[in-house]
C-alpha cells in the first residue's frame, strides 16, 4: 500500500512522463513540419532549376485585340463581340476614334496600339476599315480583320470606293453647317441596322456620332492590307456599304473571307460569326511574330 508521499511521488512521475510525452509529440510535430517546409523549398528550388518545369511557358500568349468602330456609331457596336472575346481570355480594347478627320482617327488608333504588349489583331468596322488600313503597319500588328469595311488603296479615299458602289444609304446622310455628316435618325433603324431589334436600333440612332465630311476625301498614304494577313466579313444585306463593294475589297486584298446574312451592323446582329472570324485571325496570325512585311 502506497503512502500519501509515495502516491505524490508517483503522481509527480506520471505527470512528468505525460508532460515529457506531450512535449515529445509537439516537438516531433514541429520538426516534421519544418522538414516538410524545407523539403518543399528544396523541391521548389529543384523545379526552378529543372528545364522541364518551364514546359508550360512555351505556349504562345494570346494576342491583343484592338477594335475600331465606324461612322454614325460609337464603341458599343462592338459590345457583344467584346464579351465573346473576353470570355475566351483575350485582352480587348475599343478605340475611341474622334471621327473629326482621318489623321485624328489614325493618331488615336496608333496611340492605342502603342499601349499593347505583344502581337495584336487590329479590327475595323465600316469607316474603321479606312483607319486600320492607314494605321495597320504598326510593327506589333499581326493581322487585320475588316467587317463590312472600306479599305482604299494608296492614294485612294473611302469616297472613291463608295462612288463606284453607291449604297442606298447615301440619300439618308446629311451634312450640318459645321461640316459634320449625320445619319437620318428616322431611317437609321431600317437602313443602318435592319436586323437589329427596332428598339435597340432607335437607341443606336440617338447615340450616333457624326463624321467629318472631309474624312471621305482624305487619301490613304499606306495600305497595311498589302503587307499584313487579312480577313474580311461581308454583310450580304448591307445597305450602307454595298456587298459588291465589300467583295471587291476582300478579293483585291486576298483576304480570308466569310459572308454573313447581315445588315451593316453585323457586330451587333451576328456577333458570334464576327467573333469567330477574329478568333481565326488570332489563332493563325497572332501566334506569329509580327513585322512590317509578310
Amino acid at each position: 500500500m502506497l503512502s500519501l508521499g509515495s502516491r505524490k511521488c508517483e503522481a509527480s512521475a506520471v505527470g512528468s512522463r505525460l508532460w515529457l510525452g506531450g512535449w515529445s509529440r509537439a516537438a516531433a510535430f514541429a520538426v516534421g513540419a519544418l522538414l516538410v517546409i524545407l523539403g518543399g523549398q528544396g523541391a521548389a528550388s529543384a523545379a526552378a532549376n529543372d528545364p522541364a518545369s518551364f514546359q508550360g511557358s512555351t505556349s504562345p500568349a494570346k494576342p491583343n485585340i484592338v477594335l475600331v468602330p465606324g461612322a454614325y456609331e460609337d464603341g458599343s457596336v462592338w459590345s457583344r463581340v467584346v464579351r465573346l472575346l473576353q470570355d475566351k481570355g483575350f485582352r480587348v480594347t475599343v478605340v475611341p476614334i474622334p471621327l473629326t478627320s482621318l489623321d485624328a482617327d489614325v493618331a488615336m488608333t496608333r496611340s492605342v496600339l502603342a499601349r499593347q504588349t505583344g502581337p495584336t489583331i487590329l479590327v475595323g468596322h465600316s469607316w474603321g476599315g479606312v483607319v486600320i488600313t492607314e494605321a495597320g503597319n504598326a510593327p506589333n500588328v499581326a493581322g487585320l480583320v475588316y467587317v463590312a469595311a472600306v479599305a482604299p488603296d494608296v492614294g485612294g479615299s473611302s469616297g472613291d470606293l463608295i462612288g463606284r458602289y453607291p449604297p442606298p444609304a447615301k440619300s439618308h446622310i446629311v451634312a450640318d453647317a459645321n461640316g459634320m455628316k449625320w445619319f437620318d435618325t428616322d431611317s437609321y433603324p431600317e437602313i443602318q441596322a435592319g436586323d437589329v431589334n427596332i428598339a435597340e436600333a432607335r437607341v443606336l440612332a440617338a447615340m450616333q456620332r457624326p463624321i467629318s465630311t472631309a474624312s471621305f476625301t482624305a487619301k490613304v498614304t499606306q495600305a497595311a492590307w498589302k503587307s499584313k494577313p487579312t480577313w474580311y466579313a461581308v454583310s450580304t444585306k448591307d445597305m450602307v456599304q454595298t456587298p459588291d463593294m465589300q467583295r471587291f475589297i476582300a478579293k483585291r486584298m486576298g483576304a480570308t473571307t466569310i459572308e454573313i446574312p447581315a445588315s451593316h451592323m453585323s457586330p451587333l446582329s451576328h456577333p458570334e460569326e464576327v467573333a469567330n472570324l477574329i478568333l481565326d485571325a488570332a489563332e493563325k496570325a497572332g501566334a506569329t511574330k509580327p513585322n512590317a512585311e509578310r
